[in-house]
């Protein structure tokens, strides 16, 4: 058990809660990318379309893994997770969650089909540069901001241009004028496009709980690195004998780097890397086991191994390493294999997480269906554009989890059904009320949740 204090034990249960409960609105806001198209083709009952998508997003979650959840928990550095004072973490965790959820009820309220992913990298963010404020240290892994950044700016242009494209596929290769025809109200379509509007909102249930079901984790992970960081920092489970060999060869590669052919700015860079490299190693010999690691040195172990794999991406990036390709995407691999001690969350966050996300998914749907239903375009969606939208979505989100990234389920979709209304009839067949009101809740929430949780966490932090 953790040796908490009472007051310590309150306070991580209710941040617990609130991670929780911003999967929970996150699911009922999303829930309308998956289920609008099935709903308003008649291709699915709304009852038995909103349980489904709950089913398929709780799966999602379970077999999605970590790789979106590690990229949230390591956009802020962890000595700004780690702070002394537990009340300081505390304030930046109530405060990102405050504003994430403040900000999804709000936009669910007024029917905008915002991003959540927006709204908490926002949120994230707000803390980081307030923390630069307070301490004057670099607060924010830019770099993976910049990454995460252009993952969602690029994602609607991407399904909007998509979109447009699949539906000319359809033209091109599907002459049966039926699926291009406003449904009749009531009467379910025929078994072939039921199945292909069915499979994909499966798909894209799924695929928004592995990639919007991951930032919970990485929410959950966050919260117990600042309350218990002994115990979290680092894999318990991990085998440190292995991650002590990945980083020893890491080690034996790096001597055989040529100083003399690198920049001045590399060559401190290297210099650094090699002083986290000699740390962790010194760390690490000998011991099979986390525990056996003295548990006020775990944080270093984890914030080293996290620094010299970002450390190793930029010497690369310089191609003044004097060493070869194949040498180069070996010691890529140790690093990987190394990053197994920090890039994890235990069995039971994920399954917490997708109990919430899959309940949420049940309730408070409507608002945004109706707008993603009926307020993009300006007629009723044919099975061909919901089809297109859903296969869309289903594809970019899939691709951004593989890959690592946080993605807007809720932005890929909308853009999508946009999409499909500009391959029917151009621009003029689209509602620009709904699309105006979309595209300034897309432009405002990430300097709205800045903001916010930028100014929440220093109220806090001076409260607390």
């Amino acid at each position: 058990m953790f040796d908490l204090s009472t007051g310590i034990l309150i306070l991580l249960c209710v941040c617990l809660f609130f991670a929780c409960a911003f999967e929970f609105v996150n699911g009922f806001h999303d829930t309308a990318n998956a289920v609008a198209t099935v709903i308003y083709t008649n291709t699915l009952r709304p009852t038995v379309a909103v349980v489904w998508s709950g089913l398929c997003n709780f799966a999602g979650v379970i077999a999605g893994g970590i790789g979106v959840a590690m990229g949230i928990v390591n956009l802020l550095p962890v000595d700004a997770l780690v702070d002394n004072s537990i009340a300081h973490g505390t304030a930046m965790i109530l405060a990102l969650l405050v504003t994430a959820i403040i900000w999804n009820l709000a936009t669910w309220w007024m029917g905008l089909p915002a991003s959540s992913s927006h709204t908490l990298i926002g949120s994230i963010l707000g803390i980081g540069l307030s923390f630069y404020f307070i301490k004057g240290n670099d607060a924010v892994n830019w770099g993976k901001a910049e990454e995460i950044g252009l993952s969602l700016l690029f994602s609607p242009l991407f399904g909007f241009a998509m979109a447009i494209f699949i539906m000319y596929l359809f033209k091109r290769l599907i002459k049966n004028d039926l699926i291009y025809k406003e449904p009749t109200p009531g009467t379910p379509p025929p078994f072939w496009i039921r199945a292909i509007l069915a499979t994909t909102c499966t798909l894209v249930s799924f695929f928004h709980g592995s990639n919007d079901g991951q930032k919970g984790i990485g929410l959950i992970m966050l919260i117990l690195i600042v309350f218990i960081p002994h115990d979290f920092v680092l894999n318990k489970d991990q085998d440190i004998k292995a991650t002590y060999a990945e980083l020893y060869l890491t080690k034996n590669y790096f001597k055989k780097v040529d100083e003399k052919r690198l920049s001045k700015a590399d060559l401190e860079l290297f210099t650094k890397t090699n002083q986290s490299l000699d740390a962790v190693l010194e760390l690490t010999k000998d011991r099979a086991l986390v525990s056996e690691i003295p548990a006020k040195k775990r944080t270093d172990v984890r914030k080293d191994i996290i620094i010299i794999s970002k450390n190793f991406e930029k010497l690369k990036a310089g191609k003044n390493l004097t060493l070869s390709e194949n040498e180069i995407k070996k010691v890529d691999r140790y690093l990987v294999l190394s990053k197994s001690a920090t890039d994890y969350a235990p069995n039971w966050v994920p399954v917490l997480i997708s109990i919430s996300l899959g309940f949420g998914t049940m309730v408070g749907w409507k608002r945004i269906v109706k707008t993603v239903g009926e307020k993009i375009g300006k007629q009723h969606m044919s099975y061909a554009q919901g089809a297109s939208a859903e296969i869309v979505a289903a594809s970019t989100i899939g691709l951004s989890t593989g890959l690592g990234l946080p993605v807007s389920t809720t932005h890929v979709l909308s853009s999508g059904i946009a999409g499909t209304m500009v391959a029917k009839k151009g621009l003029k067949n689209l509602q620009k009320k709904t699309v105006r009101n979309i595209l300034l809740a897309w432009v405002f929430t990430l300097p709205v949740t800045m903001l916010l949780s930028g100014s929440l966490f220093l109220l806090m932090r001076w409260l607390f």
